[in-house]
């Protein structure tokens, strides 16, 4: 019996990648695979990713859900949003389960047995499962290059457990696994895992970048590159968690914005075949961390010190991407520049009323 080769599908880029999420912009599908009527929280970052990246990949599409939020509040009481075939797998198997899919369809098509191009295949698969109990797997899925878009919605925490601390909980980040204390007044003490530099060192064949959900547009296309892309890619995507944060619920596309203007989180894109980082994404505004930190009850306990310690990390991350850095920004790694935050009490007193 002859081979039949597969087919594969090629998405088009959208134009304006700094474009906000405010604007309209008339060459969005009109696609909906993720529809209205899910159970998760006023504001969630991560439904609105979903929405983004299902919308950016198309109809053709078949999505993968580890545990984590967006399975735990969208798939109880026999009904789902997602308007694509959607499978869900344990929260350690997200790359094994995807890259058996990835395999499954290229023998199907092979063997005749499948007809059409080759489908998208995404895995939406929380930092708790990305980053900590199924990065094993996920990382298989990457060695072996099984042709797949992985994507970690960083959140930051373990949310749908009742916001416990992960490795991609920031410093100064209170989680129920990290609160301040008069011993440890910054509550977490470390600084987030590097994960998606962890994907591009380790596995430099695939596409990896990060993005955020505060500019839509240039996640939409980072999404068709690394579906474009013959292989495996990684994705991981800054989604605010308003339960978790402790922010004003239509603050979550502003916190996608400030996050990237602080310093906090790079956007970049890892090219396989040139074997480089490109940092050519640029904010149009570069802003202290005191300005994103200050909208969140999570950090309401920070001190003077501990907001000047992340405002050093951030400048790091602007001097990583050869951006040279405005005086505002060195006067504001500097202790005596700043105030403290209010008190957790404060902080917990005001979150009562959002």
């Amino acid at each position: 019996m002859p081979v039949i080769e597969v087919q594969r599908q090629l998405l088009p880029l959208l134009d304006s990648p700094n474009q906000g999420a405010r604007f309209y912009n008339p060459e969005l599908p009109s696609t909906e695979p993720f529809v209205p009527g899910h159970r998760t929280c006023a504001g969630c970052g991560p439904s609105i990713q979903y929405r983004m990246t299902s919308k950016a990949a198309g109809d053709n599409t078949i999505l993968v859900g580890p545990t984590g939020c967006m399975y735990v509040a969208n798939s109880s009481y026999l009904c789902t949003p997602y308007n694509v075939p959607w499978a869900h797998t344990q929260i350690g198997s997200a790359g094994s389960f995807t890259a058996g899919v990835a395999a499954a369809y290229e023998a199907m098509i092979r063997k005749g047995k499948w007809k059409g191009p080759f489908p998208n295949i995404i895995c939406e698969a929380g930092d708790g499962s990305a980053s900590d109990i199924g990065l094993a797997s996920i990382s298989g899925a990457l060695y072996r290059n099984h042709d797949c878009l992985i994507i970690c919605y960083d959140n930051e925490q373990y949310a749908n457990t009742g916001i416990q601390a992960s490795s991609r909980t920031p410093y100064g980040g209170m989680t129920t696994f990290s609160p301040p204390g008069p011993m440890v007044p910054e509550a977490k003490t470390l600084f987030p895992k590097d994960l998606a530099r962890m994907m591009a060192a380790g596995h430099p064949h695939c596409y990896v970048a990060t993005a955020s959900v505060g500019y839509p547009i240039d996640l939409m296309n980072k999404v068709r590159k690394g579906l474009n892309h013959k292989g495996a890619a990684y994705l991981m995507i800054y989604t605010p968690c308003q339960k978790g944060f402790v922010y004003e619920t239509p603050r979550s596309i502003d916190l996608g914005r400030l996050v990237v203007e602080c310093g906090l989180y790079p956007i970049w894109e890892w090219n396989p075949e040139a074997r480089a980082y490109d940092y050519s994404f640029r904010p149009r505004n570069m802003r202290p961390v005191s300005e994103y930190l200050k909208l969140q009850g999570r950090f309401g306990h920070l001190h003077a010190e501990h907001i000047a310690k992340l405002q050093n990390f951030a400048n790091e991350q602007w001097r990583m991407m050869g951006v040279q850095l405005p005086d505002a920004l060195i006067r504001a790694a500097d202790a005596k520049n700043l105030v403290n935050m209010a008190s957790a009490e404060q902080a917990a007193a005001i979150a009562q009323t959002l």
